[in-house]
């Protein structure tokens, strides 16, 4: 079971990026998955999660209305796309796949895959 992400690198301030997320003998239909991130200095953080049914995505405040998280049925991918963003967003992105994402929530429950980061760099 694999999960890797890709898609990062430099980005000035106000510009857009979309991550991907390709898993490996695991099938996204079937698990919820989440974006996370940890800048330097920091905790890890979620960004946003979808819950196994697709029905419900949820995002932190600091990303809601610039970020879009999505899951492709059937090819075991996901994705993270990232607008208007800010030096503040900053940090290593990492996907993750989880038997339970609670409806409206990144709280997770049951086994968990966590994929190696892509980092993410905004600076002019």
């Amino acid at each position: 079971v694999q999960l890797q992400a890709s898609g990062g690198g430099l980005v000035r301030p106000g510009g857009s990026l979309r991550l991907s997320c390709a898993a490996s003998e695991l099938p996204l239909d079937y698990y919820g998955v989440g974006w996370f991130r940890q800048a330097p200095g920091k905790e890890r953080e979620a960004v946003a999660c979808i819950t196994t049914s697709d029905d419900s995505t949820w995002y932190a405040d600091s990303v809601k209305g610039r970020f879009t998280a999505s899951k492709e049925r059937f090819k075991n991918m996901m994705y993270l796309e990232m607008d208007t963003l800010k030096p503040e967003d900053t940090a290593v992105y990492y996907c993750a796949a989880f038997d339970t994402v609670v409806l409206g929530t990144c709280r997770h429950y049951g086994r968990e895959y966590w994929g190696k980061g892509t980092l993410v760099t905004v600076s002019s």
